[in-house]
């Protein structure tokens, strides 16, 4: 894949957080988790493919951590930090209830998972 291509997938992770912070501001949870979670699986899957050329088709952050952990091993603090992993984790079980499971999310919970992304996950990420 070419590097516009994968500017292309920044990009648009970018553009799912922007959007979650709009959503959150709306009131709008459940969307505004589900928006978290492909912003961080995309983050990743960019930053495999800048590195590696390509990336796993898989939806699951926590083998997207590992996978890019072998090469970046700062990133692999998410899921061997049991306080990370618990982020982790909920946002990758958002990706999956926030589509199809009739749960709604708490202001509280997506408050505290958005902050997560912006203070821990983001800065993480961009440093690799």
């Amino acid at each position: 894949m070419s590097l516009e291509e994968a500017d292309i997938i920044r990009r648009r992770a970018e553009g799912f957080l922007r959007n979650a912070e709009r959503l959150i501001s709306e009131g709008e949870w459940d969307l505004a988790v589900f928006n978290l979670e492909q912003y961080c699986q995309l983050i990743l899957k960019y930053k495999l493919l800048v590195d590696r050329g390509s990336y796993l088709r898989s939806h699951s952050l926590r083998t997207l951590i590992r996978i890019l952990s072998q090469d970046k091993p700062e990133l692999v603090s998410l899921i061997e930090d049991t306080g990370k992993l618990h982020y982790v984790a909920r946002l990758e079980e958002a990706y999956i209830v926030a589509r199809y499971l009739p749960y709604t999310f708490e202001e509280k919970e997506v408050k505290d998972l958005y902050r997560f992304v912006l203070e821990v996950f983001k800065p993480l990420v961009e440093r690799i």
